[in-house]
């Protein structure tokens, strides 16, 4: 007989989860979701608030939006790792792309999920082993948004300048101005 992923977190001696994102119903209802799967959650919907949790009460598992008003979570999975190193954290996004990927890895996330991810992607994602091979995506980025995500990671790293963006990437500054005004693609 297999043990289920439920009877892992409840076989867990603890089972403390900090969930950071400034989306107030998705915070809600991901808390609600993880709390059903045995997890004592922490709720935090600003960098302040996640980085006082962590200080407070190291948890053992967090799930950590990306951008937030007051910076990036980032920072919080960064102070969890001093704290705690053998916490699993995850990042949790809707400005997916590589380079925050890898930095968010290189600083201990055990994996990087881009919204809209549901509370079973989250509870796979806390509980995969290390060596456990990511499941390929049911519905992977299309390659307009892809490229959207490209487009959009250069855009941040020129400090948001649209003529050294453009120059970069060898676009007319106009085209780029149209893309950067649309909405992502799916």
């Amino acid at each position: 007989m297999t043990e289920s992923a439920d009877d892992a977190v409840l076989a867990l001696p603890d089972r403390t989860l900090l969930i950071l994102d400034d989306d107030r119903p998705f915070l809600t209802r991901l808390a609600r979701a993880m709390e059903r799967r045995g997890f004592e959650v922490t709720e935090a919907d600003t960098v302040a608030a996640g980085l006082v949790a962590v200080d407070k009460t190291p948890p053992a598992f967090a799930v950590v939006d990306m951008r937030l008003e007051d910076g990036n979570g980032i920072e919080v999975i960064r102070r969890l790792k001093e704290k705690r190193p053998e916490a699993r954290a995850i990042i949790l996004t809707g400005y997916g792309n590589i380079a925050t990927a890898v930095t968010a890895v290189k600083l201990g996330a055990v994996d990087y999920l881009a919204k809209p991810a549901d509370a079973d992607e989250v509870f796979a994602a806390l509980m995969a082993e290390s060596d456990d091979k990511a499941v390929p995506p049911e519905n992977p980025m299309s390659a307009d948004r892809v490229r959207w995500e490209h487009i959009q990671r250069v855009y941040e790293l020129c400090d948001r300048n649209v003529s050294e963006t453009a120059r970069r990437l060898n676009m007319h500054r106009r085209t780029l101005q149209r893309i950067l005004a649309k909405r992502a693609p799916r």
